[in-house]
């Protein structure tokens, strides 16, 4: 999968599937079930490594797992998110940071959160820089505490300013955009308006593409957003393997 393909299959009106990973294991079984985009995002901070929000991990974390997952993919485009501080600085810290995880991993891309104006202007050095960038806009969880979980973009003005921010971030020159926990109709108008593709959490239907945290899409997840869906229980499963083994080690029934 290549940028250019993504783009083909938002012309071609083909639905673009995008999950998350964080190791090895979990990549190589998205990979294998033919998952378009893989994203190593800083949500590992919270699902692989129990912080309580994305703030606390750090570029050398993210690029530790982001090698990890590059192991187990042969075939999905593979877009690593920047951790909370590592490129808001300026933008010799965000050339820097970018370069490092393109340098130092397999990944073809970088993602980053925002679309105020500095957001747009990282963009657009990033990408003259030769490096691809997906942009995201709507609920960016590095800033929880200013914005919290709350659904973004409800207010006729807010809604605007989005829609103002994703034209601004594709003429900047991102090769997507991620929409997250904004009003369908709101995600539907941007799509409409953008050549490039936009891949939704939780803002409805009509994007282009959908991407869940895979904890979550596996019922790993301690906290299950409201606008995510469980497609298995594998806490319950493992749980249950666990606990019998434990029970066939104390009766004597492992090993034979």
């Amino acid at each position: 999968m290549t940028l250019q393909q993504l783009r083909q299959m938002k012309q071609q009106g083909r639905t673009i599937t995008v999950l998350t990973a964080w190791d090895y294991a979990i990549a190589r079984l998205i990979d294998a079930a033919g998952v378009d985009l893989i994203l190593i995002g800083d949500s590992l901070a919270m699902v692989a490594l129990g912080h309580r929000t994305t703030l606390p991990i750090t570029l050398d974390e993210m690029i530790h797992h982001a090698k990890a997952v590059c192991r187990g993919v042969e075939r999905s485009l593979l877009v690593c998110d920047l951790p909370f501080m590592s490129y808001q600085e300026s933008i010799q810290q965000a050339l820097h940071t970018a370069g490092r995880v393109l340098k130092e991993t397999n990944v073809q891309a970088v993602k980053l959160e925002g679309g105020h104006p500095a957001a747009v202007e990282t963009v657009a050095h990033l990408v003259q820089a030769g490096i691809p960038v997906m942009a995201h806009i709507g609920l960016t969880p590095q800033s929880v505490h200013r914005l919290g979980y709350r659904q973004q973009g409800k207010t006729p003005e807010a809604a605007e300013r989005l829609v103002q921010e994703a034209i601004a971030l594709e003429a900047a020159g991102a090769f997507s955009i991620v929409l997250e926990h904004i009003p369908a109709d709101l995600a539907l108008q941007i799509t409409q308006k953008l050549t490039i593709p936009t891949i939704g959490i939780g803002a409805g239907p009509y994007c282009d593409g959908q991407v869940l945290v895979t904890a979550d899409l596996l019922g790993l997840s301690e906290r299950q957003p409201p606008f995510s869906k469980r497609y298995a229980d594998l806490q319950g499963i493992v749980t249950q393997a666990i606990q019998t083994y434990c029970t066939e080690v104390k009766e004597g029934k492992f090993p034979l």
